[in-house]
């Protein structure tokens, strides 16, 4: 069955339409690395900046057989073009405690699914911290300085962010510490994201693997990012659920509170049930009866389709 599946797959991808995984997802139109020449060099991508420090890990990378990549050292970006783009380009940033990159569920099937609706991709698969905060973060700003200087070759007129879970950690990040207008994304699109690093209320693997065990105040301040938000956070859209045991709902109540408090225009959604971690694991790629979300999910991608064209440049 699995054999039949993939053969008519790869002769859809032969009479011109995507090329298709084994798993039934979008294959990238291109994977570059965003430092060809290795960590500890000034040289990235035309357009990026070099890393500033190694995340000082060896060991070698590695992929389990539900997607997840540990061990990252040469962090890449996964391009995905729709036949017929709107303009808009989403940096998306999956989820894994800055442990692991969750590739599949909050990576390639959100390329899936946005290539549907005319809208560009780049997944990021950023270096995990070990401890050097800032590894991640220069990662998708990386990514986002080459994007954007390929933008008007690509028709994107439009840059966002969207993360996961400690990618959405990651692209709070990148939404309220960016450097300068090229690294500020356009809008942002946080999932279960962890947002403040208060005790009661932070993932506590997401807070301790970035910062490692010197926490001082000031860096829990600095990566508590609903103390971040200023009237130049982009504009957001936040999805979680209320019986969320991994992230409580309260990462992005804090979060969305603060946009208010700023006047930065934010859409809301939080469900009753789901838990952690549905990202677009949909039935189309877990089967019937295995998605924990199936019963919203419908609601939640409708709500997230009028979102993204509500903000889109015309």
């Amino acid at each position: 069955m699995k054999r039949t599946a993939l053969l008519c797959l790869l002769a859809l991808a032969a009479c011109g339409g995507p090329a298709i995984s084994e798993y039934g997802t979008p294959l990238p139109s291109e994977t570059l690395l965003l430092y060809p020449e290795g960590q500890d060099t000034d040289k990235g991508l035309e357009g990026a900046m070099g890393p500033c420090v190694s995340n000082g890990w060896t060991e070698e990378e590695a992929i389990a057989e539900n997607g997840n990549i540990s061990n990252i050292t040469e962090p890449s970006i996964d391009l995905y073009f729709p036949e017929k783009p709107n303009g808009q380009m989403v940096v998306v940033c999956p989820g894994g405690g800055y442990w692991i990159v969750s590739s599949r569920n909050e990576g390639t099937y959100v390329a899936d699914w946005m290539l549907q609706k005319g809208i560009s991709v780049c997944v990021v698969k950023y270096r995990m911290p070990y401890g050097h905060h800032e590894v991640p973060l220069t990662d998708v700003q990386n990514a986002f300085r080459y994007c954007r200087a390929n933008a008007e070759k690509w028709g994107i007129s439009q840059i966002g962010v969207m993360g996961f879970s400690a990618g959405g950690h990651l692209a709070a990040s990148a939404s309220n510490l960016f450097v300068d207008d090229i690294t500020r994304p356009d809008f942002s699109v946080l999932i279960y994201p962890v947002i403040t690093m208060h005790e009661k209320f932070t993932h506590h693997g997401t807070r301790n693997n970035l910062l490692g065990e010197n926490q001082s105040k000031e860096m829990l301040i600095r990566y508590s990012l609903q103390k971040q938000v200023t009237e130049k956070t982009p504009v957001t859209f936040l999805a979680h659920c209320t019986d969320d045991s991994s992230v409580p709902v309260e990462n992005s109540l804090r979060y969305y509170h603060r946009l208010i408090h700023h006047n930065v225009p934010v859409e809301m959604h939080i469900f009753p049930t789901g838990g952690h971690g549905w990202g677009f694991s949909s039935e189309k790629f877990v089967g019937e009866g295995n998605d924990r979300f199936s019963y919203a999910r419908p609601e939640f991608e409708k709500s997230l389709e009028r979102w993204l064209e509500s903000i889109r440049t015309k």
